[in-house]
C-alpha cells in the first residue's frame, strides 16, 4: 500500500502541491540532527546563566554565568565575550573571557584572543599576539615526573613574559602578557 503511494510521488516529482511525506520528512530531520554537532550562540545573543549540553558550542555574542560540556569542544569566537568558567575537552579563545578554564585536552589562545583567568589543561598554546593574564597549570593530576620539562617552562615564561614566582617542583606558572 505505501509502497504504490511512495512511488507515484517519485514519477510525479514530488510536486509541493501533492504534499509531503511523513516519512521523507521525518527522515530528513533526523539527517539534520545527527549531522549537526555545533551549535552556535550568534553575535547579537546575550545569555546570563549556566550552559551545559552534548555537543560542540561556538559563542560569538555575551555569556555570562557557566560554560560546562564535559567532553565536547567550547569556541569563543573574535566577537564572543565571555564571563564565565568553562569547562570542556577542548577551549579555543578569539575573543574575550573572564573566568577559568578547565580543558580536558588542550587551550588555545589565539592572537586576537584575550584571557583574564587561571587555566587548567595538560596543553596550553598562547600564540603571538595573544593576551593572557592569570595562571596556567599544565599537570592537573598533580603528580610531577623528575623528568617533567619544569625548568623549561619557567625559562620560556621568563624570556617572552612577565612570569610570576613558581617554587621548585611546582609547574604552575604565572604568566602576564600585554
Amino acid at each position: 500500500m505505501f509502497e504504490r503511494h511512495k512511488d507515484s510521488k517519485a514519477e510525479a516529482g514530488d510536486s509541493p502541491q501533492q504534499g509531503g511525506s511523513a516519512t521523507s520528512s521525518a527522515s530528513n530531520s533526523t539527517l539534520i540532527s545527527s549531522a549537526r554537532t555545533t551549535a552556535m550562540i550568534g553575535p547579537t545573543i546575550n545569555i546570563k546563566g549556566d550552559i551545559t549540553g552534548d555537543e560542540n558550542l561556538v559563542i560569538e555574542g555575551k555569556v555570562e554565568g557557566k560554560v560546562d560540556l564535559g567532553s565536547k569542544d567550547v569556541t569563543i569566537g573574535p566577537t564572543g565575550r565571555v564571563r564565565a568558567n568553562i569547562n570542556a575537552s577542548v577551549i579555543k579563545i578569539e575573543g574575550e573571557v573572564h573566568g577559568d578554564m578547565q580543558g580536558e585536552e588542550k587551550v588555545v589562545i589565539s592572537k586576537t584572543g584575550k584571557v583574564q583567568g587561571n587555566i587548567v589543561a595538560p596543553r596550553v598554546t598562547l600564540e603571538d599576539g595573544a593576551k593572557f593574564k592569570g595562571s596556567i597549570d599544565m599537570d592537573p593530576a598533580g603528580t610531577v615526573m623528575s623528568d617533567s620539562p619544569v625548568t623549561s617552562l619557567k625559562m620560556a615564561g621568563k624570556n617572552t613574559h612577565d612570569a610570576g614566582k613558581a617554587g621548585p617542583g611546582d609547574n604552575t606558572a604565572s604568566v602576564k602578557s600585554g
